[in-house]
C-alpha cells in the first residue's frame, strides 16, 4: 500500500513538472505577441517591455451615500493578490473595453513564468489562464485546460490535470473575459461553479469582465476591483517606455501633440486609445493635432487602411480605396448590433459575410478592424454522435466597441437626414447615449446637417445638455473655435449633482478639463496676440462629493467619476444636505484647493 502510494506520488510529481513546462510554453507565445498597433501585425512586443500600470481600485466597503460602495486605491497590480489587503480567494477585476484587463492577465502570466521577484506570482506553484470566449459548450475546466492551453500532442490527461491541481497548494486561476463567455446561463458548468466557489474553494481565482456584465451568481465575500484608466503619470511612463525609449525630445513632441488636442482628454484615459495616439503621432514626421474625436478616429481608420495599401501591389490600391468607402452594409450591421437593451457584439462568420459581402468581410478582417476567432463548441448532450461532439465555429467581432460605434454613426448620420422629427425620436430611442455616446458624437462630426437634428434631439433629453455641447464641439473645425465655446460655458456656474448620471458628469468634466488645460487667443486680427487663460467661474458640487484621491489629487464624486486639478478654477462650492464633512475630508479638500492655482474662494 505504501509502495503504491509512493509510486503514484512520484508519477504525479513527474507529470506536474511536464504540465508546468507546457503551461509556460503556451504563455510565452501569448505574452510575446502583444500588438500595441493592431494594424501593424509584424510589430510585436513582450508584454513586460510595454506594460504600464493604470489606475486600480478595490471596493473597500458597501457603505456610503445613496447605497454606493467606497472604493480605495491600490498602489500596484501586485496588490491584487496581497492577502493582507484583499482578503478573499475570489476576485472580480472590472473594466470597460480597452482599459487593459487582458494585458494585466498577460503580465501576470509573464511574472509567473519568469519568477519575477517583485510579483506575488513568484511564489505561485501553478498559474492557469483561460480565455472564456473560447469555452462555449465546454463544461469541464480540466477539459478546457487540456484543449486550449496544453499542446495538441500533450500526454497529460484530464484526470492527471485534476489530480495535479487538487494536490498543488498554491494555484491561481484567471478566467479572462466573463462578458464574452457564451455559457453564462449554465450553472452546472465548472466556470460558473468556480465563480460561485462551489469547487476549488481554496484556490485563488480572478475573473475579468466589463463593469456592466458582472457574474450573476458570485460567492459571498468576493472582492471587486476595477481599472480606472491612464492618468498623466501613466501616459508619460508609457511614452518613454514603449514608444520613444527615453528619447526626451520625441517624448516632449508627443506630449505637446496631446496637449494640442484638448477633446481627447477623456478618450485617452482609455489605455488602448492613448497607446494608438502615442504610436501614431510618433510615427508621423509632422505634428498631428486633433480638434475633434471624429478627426482622431478618422485618422485611426485611415491608418488601418493605409498600412494595408502600402503592403499591396500598386494595381490593387484602386480596388482597396473603393472598398474602403463602401461600408454601408457594415454600418447597418453595427447600428443594429448596438440598438436595444441586448446588444449583439459578435456574429457568426458566414452570417456576417453574407450580410456585408465577401469583399468587405475579407478586407476588414485582413486589416484588423474585424477580428475572426475560431471557437470550439462542445456538445455533450446524450445521443450526440462522435462526429458532432466537437464542432469548430468562427465568431467575428469588432476590434473594439468604439469601432462598432464608428460605423453605426455613419448609418445614423445618413438616416437622420431623411426622416421627420417624430420618426427621429423612434429611430434613436433604442440608442442609450450613456452607453454609446460616441455614436452620437461621431455622427455629428461626420455630417453637420445630421448633427443639427441629433443635437436638438439630445437637448430635449433630461440631463443631456452638457453632452449635447460635446456633440456641438464635434462640428467645429478649429481648436480655437472649440475653446471659445468652452469659454462661454465656463463663464457661468457649472453644477454637478449626485442625481446626475455619469454621462452628464463626464461630459461636464471634460469641458472643465479643456478649459483648465488650454488657452484662447483673443484680440484676433491684432498683431499682438496674447494667450489668455479660460477661467472657470464657479464649480458647484451638490450632494456628490466623496473624497480627494491621493497622490493624484483628483476630486472623486459619489458616482466614482473624478475631477482633475483645475488650474483656472475661481470658486469651488461643496454643498452636502444632511452630511458632515469630516476632518479628513476637509484636509483633502484643502489639498485639492492648494493645487488649483487660480482658486479664490472655497465654500
Amino acid at each position: 500500500m505504501i509502495i503504491v502510494t509512493a509510486g503514484l506520488f512520484i508519477g504525479l510529481k513527474a507529470k506536474r513538472s511536464v504540465f508546468i513546462k507546457q503551461l509556460k510554453g503556451k504563455y510565452e507565445v501569448l505574452y510575446n505577441s502583444v500588438q500595441p498597433i493592431p494594424y501593424i501585425r509584424e510589430r510585436q512586443y513582450c508584454v513586460d517591455a510595454i506594460f504600464v500600470e493604470s489606475g486600480i481600485e478595490y471596493l473597500a466597503s458597501h457603505e456610503g451615500k445613496e447605497g454606493r460602495g467606497k472604493w480605495a486605491g491600490l498602489h500596484s497590480y501586485h496588490d491584487i493578490l496581497n492577502a493582507s489587503l484583499i482578503k478573499s480567494s475570489r476576485l472580480i477585476l472590472e473594466g470597460d473595453p480597452g482599459y487593459g484587463k487582458s494585458i494585466i492577465t498577460l503580465q501576470l502570466a509573464y511574472d509567473w513564468c519568469n519568477k519575477k521577484l517583485s510579483s506575488p506570482l513568484s511564489a505561485v506553484d501553478i498559474f492557469i489562464l483561460l480565455r472564456l470566449r473560447q469555452l462555449g459548450g465546454v463544461s469541464s475546466v480540466f477539459s478546457a485546460i487540456k484543449r486550449f492551453i496544453l499542446p495538441h500532442d500533450s500526454q497529460v490527461t484530464e484526470i492527471e490535470i485534476k489530480n495535479i491541481i487538487s494536490n498543488t497548494p498554491v494555484t491561481v486561476i484567471v478566467l479572462d473575459g466573463y462578458d464574452e463567455y457564451p455559457d453564462q446561463d449554465e450553472p452546472l458548468h465548472d466556470v460558473n461553479k468556480i465563480i460561485a466557489r462551489d469547487i476549488f474553494q481554496d484556490l485563488n481565482v480572478i475573473v475579468t469582465t466589463r463593469s456592466s456584465c458582472l457574474p450573476r451568481h458570485f460567492a459571498p465575500g468576493t472582492k471587486r476591483l476595477r481599472l480606472t484608466g491612464f492618468n498623466d503619470k501613466a501616459r508619460e511612463t508609457y511614452i518613454r517606455k514603449a514608444v520613444v525609449e527615453n528619447d526626451e525630445e520625441a517624448a516632449a513632441n508627443i506630449e505637446q501633440n496631446f496637449r494640442d488636442s484638448p477633446v481627447l482628454l477623456d478618450l485617452c484615459q482609455v489605455p488602448l486609445f492613448f497607446v494608438l495616439f502615442a504610436h501614431m503621432t510618433h510615427d508621423k514626421e509632422e505634428p498631428v493635432a486633433f480638434s475633434t474625436v471624429t478627426s482622431f478616429f478618422r485618422h485611426i481608420i485611415s491608418s488601418f487602411h493605409s498600412h494595408m495599401k502600402n503592403k499591396m501591389e500598386d494595381e490593387n490600391v484602386p480596388r482597396l480605396k473603393f472598398l474602403e468607402k463602401k461600408h454601408e452594409k457594415l454600418d447597418k450591421v453595427a447600428f443594429k448590433g448596438l440598438s436595444g437593451k441586448t446588444q449583439q457584439t459578435t456574429w457568426e462568420k458566414e452570417e456576417l459575410r453574407k450580410q456585408i459581402g465577401a469583399d468587405i468581410y475579407d478586407l476588414y478582417t485582413r486589416i484588423g478592424i474585424l477580428v475572426a476567432e475560431d471557437i470550439l463548441l462542445i456538445h455533450d448532450a446524450p445521443g450526440t454522435s462522435m462526429i458532432n461532439h466537437i464542432q469548430r465555429e468562427t465568431k467575428v467581432r469588432f476590434y473594439h466597441k468604439l469601432f462598432c460605434e464608428w460605423y453605426a454613426a455613419h448609418f445614423v448620420s445618413r438616416k437622420v437626414l431623411h426622416i421627420s422629427v417624430k420618426k427621429l425620436l423612434k429611430f434613436l430611442q433604442n440608442l442609450d447615449p450613456s452607453d454609446v455616446q460616441y455614436v452620437f458624437r461621431f455622427a455629428c462630426g461626420l455630417n453637420p446637417s445630421a448633427g443639427g437634428k441629433i443635437i436638438n434631439y439630445l437637448k430635449n433629453i433630461d440631463g443631456s445638455d452638457k453632452f449635447a455641447v460635446l456633440c456641438i464641439l464635434e462640428q467645429e473645425g478649429k481648436v480655437d473655435q472649440i475653446l471659445k465655446t468652452v469659454r462661454a460655458l465656463c463663464s457661468e456656474t457649472v453644477q454637478l449633482e449626485g442625481i446626475s448620471d455619469q454621462l452628464f458628469q463626464r461630459s461636464a468634466i471634460q469641458l472643465l478639463e479643456i478649459a483648465s488645460n488650454n488657452s484662447i487667443l483673443l484680440s484676433e486680427g491684432s498683431d499682438n496676440k496674447n494667450n489668455i487663460e479660460i477661467p472657470i467661474s464657479v464649480l458647484f458640487l451638490l450632494n456628490c462629493f466623496r473624497r480627494v484621491i491621493l497622490p493624484d489629487g483628483k476630486l472623486q464624486l459619489t458616482s466614482n467619476v473624478a475631477i482633475p486639478v483645475l488650474v483656472t478654477l475661481k470658486v469651488l462650492v461643496i454643498h452636502e444636505n444632511g452630511e458632515e464633512i469630516t476632518e479628513e475630508q476637509t484636509a483633502q479638500i484643502l489639498h485639492y484647493s492648494s493645487r488649483c492655482t487660480s482658486l479664490e474662494v472655497v465654500r
